[in-house]
């Protein structure tokens, strides 16, 4: 039986999979090229500590995750354009249903800090983390 943790990542991963031509993968090393419509990566995170209340006990956390997010191309404006379409579709896609079918309190991103990155005989990559934040409760924190 999955934990509250999992079932709740696992909802999060299948919301971002609604992006249209985005390649959306959990956990997974930064490949060499980036797909033309644009990677996403599912980092994890932590849960950090719980706030606790006692009738009925209850573990109420606010699990960080990070949404590593890169585009590639040529050129800069197409960057920056592709980029913007992808953070936006991100945004779209956490807003169509922010307790993710029941499973958290309220899911919310916060804004990317993009950075420009070359690459080497390549184009080069617009890429930025992006912090979201599930805000969920559990009756124990192993489940």
């Amino acid at each position: 039986m999955p934990t509250t943790r999992e079932t709740t990542l696992s909802a999060l991963y299948t919301t971002l999979q609604t992006i249209p031509g985005t390649v959306i993968q959990r956990g997974e090393v930064l490949p060499e090229r980036v797909p033309a419509g644009g990677l996403v990566i599912l980092r994890d995170g932590e849960p950090g500590e719980p706030e606790v209340t006692l009738s009925p006990l209850r573990y109420h956390y606010e699990h960080r995750v990070e949404l590593e997010v890169a585009v590639q191309g040529k050129v800069s404006a197409d960057r920056d354009a592709a980029f913007g379409a992808l953070t936006l579709a991100i945004g779209s896609a956490l807003a169509t249903d922010r307790t993710l079918g029941g499973l958290c309190d309220w899911v919310e991103a916060e804004a990317p800090r993009p950075v420009d990155l070359p690459v080497e005989g390549g184009q080069a990559l617009k890429a930025a983390v992006i912090p979201v934040v599930l805000h969920y409760s559990t009756a124990n924190p192993l489940t």
